[in-house]
């Protein structure tokens, strides 16, 4: 009985989970460079005495992401990039480590950083791009960031001052945090890849699937009616087991 009831009370929680992850997709299904959720379910591992044990994963296990690239979207801005192929734009997370991310609606903050349409420090090679006063700037589609600096004369050329990194995931063992930022699992930094290249003025839209996602709502919560029903069953049984004890006493 004790078995049952852990396993409709994982169901349970497994369904709720899934539900989380596919309510945040359809949420973000307009955020540019968006990757949609997955989710890890609970691990449950054989004692040797046939009991089970469990063990919950932690925050960056319960979510992945689908890994499909989004559309892409003519803006015709000089801060607008968007990754192409398996690149990825390197960015600083709120703790201060190395993290990546498809978004690509840059801006100049007051201070002069580069930063990401939701806030997150764009990387350069030699950490946080800070951009100095210019008249005008562009993106090359190797990342090379170059300025005319403010008051120059008429014909000036750009100057290069930096490159945003460029990284790509293949071969590494990479996790998509809660903060929707893609993180080497354990730590570390991923290694520059000189080849990746950037489309200019273009975004990168989400990869949510508004009708399949819409689907997956519906059948989970067919699924979490069916463990809440088992969940039923079992107190059901234990009650009849219950009231026949008594009759036998």
């Amino acid at each position: 009985m004790d078995r049952l009831v852990y396993t409709a009370m994982s169901g349970l929680k497994s369904q709720m989970s899934a539900q989380a992850a596919i309510a945040n997709n359809i949420a973000n299904a307009s955020t540019i460079g968006f990757r949609q959720d997955r989710v890890s379910f609970e691990r449950l591992v054989l004692a040797a005495d046939g009991s089970f044990t469990s063990r919950t994963p932690s925050a960056e296990e319960v979510r992945d992401a689908d890994r499909r690239s989004g559309a892409l979207q003519q803006t015709g801005r000089a801060l607008d990039i968007a990754a192409t192929g398996d690149a990825w734009i390197a960015v600083q997370a709120t703790d201060g480590s190395e993290a990546y991310t498809r978004r690509g609606d840059l801006s100049v903050a007051a201070s002069g950083v580069l930063e990401t349409g939701d806030g997150f420090p764009v990387m350069g090679s030699g950490g946080p791009i800070t951009i100095p006063p210019h008249d005008r700037l562009t993106i090359a589609d190797d990342g090379s960031i170059s300025i005319v600096p403010r008051g120059s004369a008429p014909g000036t050329e750009p100057q290069v001052i930096d490159r945003i990194k460029l990284a790509s995931t293949e071969g590494s063992d990479t996790v998509k945090g809660l903060d929707n930022l893609l993180h080497v699992r354990g730590g570390g930094v991923l290694p520059g890849n000189l080849d990746a290249k950037l489309a200019s003025g273009a975004l990168e839209q989400s990869n949510v699937d508004l009708t399949q996602a819409l689907v997956d709502m519906i059948e989970n919560q067919r699924g979490y009616e069916v463990q809440a029903n088992l969940l039923k069953e079992a107190k059901r049984m234990d009650e009849s087991s219950a009231s026949l004890m008594r009759v036998q006493g």
